[in-house]
């Protein structure tokens, strides 16, 4: 069963492993992108989302280096699927739906795909490219549309090199909350 304290050790013990290619891990990664949704005052379920929002990278066993393989890792769907049995949509659909909003963004707004990091364009082809518009009507009818759109954003902001942030366990509290608002039969 999943647990609080599990969450926090995966990200601790196999956290240290590189960022697609980016200049963090994926420990910074995280961090930095909570950080942000807290600066945002997000609600407990989006910093638990911010936090957790690529565990899925720290679940499967492909190379860091998959993407410049051709090998898309779907870790938002693998992510969802383990965080799912401790918290609820308010955490798991942003994490989810985190790469459907780069995808959405990328075909609304040409701005931000120009400003996409490299392996960041490299995974955007992976997971499917921009949108149609058909799809990107579907995906704003989506009932965690906008916490998506807002963590993808912290996602894309999230990579600095040695930025200062909280340590790991500050934001055990927020995991705390959110796995409390959970429908019970996900607790």
């Amino acid at each position: 069963m999943l647990t609080i304290n599990r969450c926090l050790e995966l990200l601790h013990d196999r956290g240290d492993s590189e960022y697609g290619g980016e200049p963090v891990t994926q420990l910074e990664h995280a961090l930095q992108c909570a950080m942000l949704a807290e600066g945002e005052h997000a609600s407990p379920t989006l910093i638990a989302a911010a936090l957790l929002h690529d565990v899925g990278h720290l679940l499967h066993g492909l190379p860091d280096d998959a993407p410049d393989q051709g090998i898309d890792d779907a870790h938002e769907e693998l992510g969802c699927r383990f965080l799912r049995q401790l918290f609820g949509d308010a955490v798991v659909e942003p994490v989810r739906l985190h790469v459907p909003a780069k995808r959405y963004l990328s075909a609304k707004y040409p701005e931000y795909r120009a400003q996409l990091s490299g392996p960041s364009v490299v995974s955007l082809e992976l997971q499917g490219g921009v949108m149609s518009n058909e799809e990107m009507d579907a995906f704003e009818r989506l009932p965690h549309f906008e916490d998506a759109v807002r963590l993808r954003h912290w996602d894309d902001a999230a990579k600095i090199p040695e930025l200062p942030t909280p340590p790991l366990e500050h934001y055990a509290q927020h995991l705390i909350q959110a796995a409390s608002l959970a429908p019970p039969h996900h607790v």
